[in-house]
């Protein structure tokens, strides 16, 4: 089992920052994947960015050049800096675990959630 704790949400104004982390914990693979999704209301949960534990990252279109996603392994915690943030980032940001990625065994583990709202 694994468990994931994410912190750094809140309310900003366009074009400000915010940076979420997640702290995993529990039965921790050395081979894993952390990544951040979202979910805005009546929209499908996406890929915001994800990074693998040797720190190759992969990011949606729509973030690149405004997020950064990077890690702690010695924390086991990824961190999703946020700059340039639009209205349209607005959404419940999911902190997501995959251990074992690349094996049959793979298994996926989600964080609570935690809220980003970005005013006009």
């Amino acid at each position: 089992q694994v468990y994931l704790a994410e912190s750094g949400g809140g309310l900003v104004q366009a074009g400000g920052s915010l940076r979420l982390s997640c702290a995993a914990s529990g039965s921790i693979f050395v081979s894993n994947v952390m990544g951040w999704y979202r979910q805005a209301p009546g929209q499908q949960r996406e890929l915001v960015a994800r990074i693998t534990s040797g720190s190759s990252t992969d990011y949606a279109e729509s973030v690149k050049g405004r997020f950064t996603i990077s890690r702690d392994n010695a924390k086991s915690t990824v961190y999703l800096q946020m700059n340039g943030l639009k209205p349209e980032d607005t959404a419940i940001y999911y902190c997501k675990y995959t251990s074992r990625p690349m094996s049959p065994l793979a298994e996926d583990y989600w964080g609570q959630g935690t809220q980003v709202t970005v005013s006009s």
